[in-house]
């Protein structure tokens, strides 16, 4: 499975029911960052560019308070990252080290981003933006190939995976303090093992590959239970809220794809 890409985000939820994510413009032919706010019945939007945007704005996650982070492309399609404050006011920045381009993946109620920025190689590598704006950049131990974050709890601690020599890629989580713990769900093979989500307190879902897609939970102590719905040929995990409910969708035999939500047994 390949995991390093730039992409337009979201959407993405927050507690209070605001929406965020982007939409293709049909008048100009590129994509534009949205916010859905919980109000009537089909709710209020507000579209918006990042200043410096060219050829596209995202939203890939907003915290309880409304600050919400994304990314957007310049003039030569490189991505950079932005936070965009409740009151509309946007910050941009970009990773230390990235050449071609920086993609928030995550944001935390405090407003701590982490995500992935790409090198002169196109390899690419995390990063955790703090409050005050101050960027660590991070690679797994054992990525030759790259690194992704790809999510981040309240309390600071990041999953995501991170590619070997053979360009396969494993789960890792790095607690707050910059411990790294790396990990591979039970039975996975070519296809690896990708997390993409982490609950407040620490279980982590996401999918893994071995003749088949499934999706996997991860336990703090340390323990996994496969995720494959009745009917499923290939599963993908796309999220995971606060009480640790998982959604995402299968394909079935016939190739179509249908949606999921998984409850863990309390």
């Amino acid at each position: 499975m390949q995991f390093l890409f730039f992409a337009f985000p979201g959407p993405a939820i927050n507690p209070a029911g605001a929406i965020v994510g982007s939409y293709l413009d049909g008048s100009t032919n590129t994509f534009r960052g949205f916010l859905r706010a919980r109000d009537g019945t089909f709710g209020t939007f507000a579209t918006f560019d990042a200043p410096g945007a060219v050829t596209g704005t995202g939203a890939c996650c907003i915290t309880p308070a409304g600050a919400m982070s994304g990314v957007y492309f310049d003039a030569n399609g490189v991505g950079h990252g932005f936070l965009r404050a409740p009151d509309g006011t946007f910050t941009a920045f970009d990773a230390p080290g990235a050449v071609n381009g920086t993609q928030p993946d995550g944001i935390n109620p405090e407003g701590v981003i982490s995500g992935v920025y790409f090198d002169t190689n196109f390899f690419g590598h995390g990063f955790l933006r703090a409050r005050d704006g101050f960027i660590t950049t991070f690679d797994a131990p054992g990525a030759v190939r790259g690194t992704q974050a790809n999510g981040i709890n309240p309390a600071g601690a990041i999953t995501g995976s991170y590619n070997d020599a053979s360009g396969v890629p494993h789960g890792f989580l790095r607690d707050p303090d910059g411990t790294f713990t790396t990990f591979d769900a039970p039975g996975s093979g070519r296809g690896g093992t990708t997390p993409v989500a982490i609950s407040p307190s620490g279980e982590i879902a996401g999918d893994f590959g071995d003749n088949m897609f499934h999706g996997f939970l991860r336990a703090r102590d340390g323990t996994f239970t496969t995720i494959h719905p009745p009917g499923s040929l290939r599963t993908s995990v796309l999220g995971m809220n606060a009480a640790g409910a998982i959604t995402g969708l299968y394909f079935d035999a016939n190739d179509v794809q249908h949606g999921f939500l998984f409850l863990p047994r309390p």
